[in-house]
């Protein structure tokens, strides 16, 4: 998914310390697309703290009846994780791939040194995340990638069951591609619940629908390292982020994730001259335009302010 904002250089939202339960990071509302756009709700990057491990965008959007049309865009220096709750999308993108997601699948893209894609809705009741995962120094300009999974482990415990869709928890790790020690599932809660969680990650979890203590609907709970569980009941569904505290100061503007003002620079450049980034076949429509840059250098900044 694309940030489709015209002037992405602004990050306002507001947050709350959480006592022992975490810090409450506050979403903000983010129209994604023209005058009958779909309202997502942006959690990060958050005014106070940029990244949870090397999660670096979390947007949530639904349920609601809605129908979505992100037109080609490019993205470096990440990869992008699609989950849906509800609903159908169709991703395609420049290197041929053409795949609709559903729920419980996992649509993983890679975007390395560069690739563009654009995604599609059926019109119907839509409720989903879009994440984004900030590669590491290493990795951040590897060949592009794309892939889908059908079918991702679950791990099983007392009151929920959790499927793993990017990293490990609990022991049970996924098949998807991951770069850095990182974590991502869906875990269904019923009843009183002890979610394992690796103390040497950072970790954010996320209501999705239902009731579940001590979450409500909208903000983004951190939850610190040292931690090795969280107490969660109810009935409900939550997503689970988490991973080593990322040490690498990034700059993230609209779709690209570099280093310095001039790397974002070269990306912006070469997308509006049509080079680095491939075609994506099928769409019927223009790709999008790159926003101007801001009158100042970006800089690079690290996971909290």
């Amino acid at each position: 998914m694309s940030n489709l904002e015209a002037d992405p250089r602004a990050i306002l939202c507001g947050g709350e310390d959480g006592g022992e339960d975490g810090e409450i990071l506050e979403g903000r509302a983010v129209p994604l697309g023209g005058p009958r756009a779909m309202t997502v709700t942006r959690t990060l990057p958050h005014v106070r703290r940029r990244m949870i491990g090397a999660w670096c965008f979390v947007d949530a959007y639904g349920p609601e009846q809605a129908e979505m049309r992100v037109a080609p865009h490019p993205h470096t220096g990440l990869q992008t994780v699609s989950w849906l709750v509800t609903g159908e999308v169709l991703h395609r993108d420049s290197l041929g791939s053409l795949q609709a997601i559903r729920p419980g699948s996992l649509n993983l893209m890679t975007a390395g040194r560069g690739i563009s894609h654009s995604e599609e809705s059926r019109a119907g009741v839509l409720h989903g995340v879009q994440l984004w995962v900030a590669l590491p120094g290493e990795h951040r300009r590897v060949a592009p990638d794309f892939e889908h999974h059908a079918t991702l482990p679950v791990l099983t415990g007392p009151g929920f069951a959790a499927t793993v869709f990017l990293g490990a928890l609990g022991g049970v790790r996924s098949p998807a591609t991951a770069y850095s020690p990182i974590a991502g599932a869906e875990i269904a809660i019923d009843g009183d619940a002890e979610l394992p969680l690796d103390p040497a990650y950072e970790h954010g979890l996320l209501l999705l629908d239902g009731d579940v203590a001590p979450l409500r609907p909208g903000p983004l709970r951190y939850v610190p390292p040292g931690r090795d569980r969280v107490r969660v009941r109810g009935n409900g569904r939550v997503l689970l982020v988490g991973g080593e505290p990322f040490a690498e100061e990034i700059v993230m503007w609209w779709n690209f994730v570099g280093r310095d003002h001039d790397e974002i620079a070269g990306f912006r450049k070469e997308w509006m001259e049509g080079e680095g980034f491939g075609v994506v076949h099928g769409y019927d429509g223009a790709p999008l335009p790159a926003p101007a840059l801001p009158a100042t250098r970006l800089k690079a900044r690290g996971r909290v302010r």
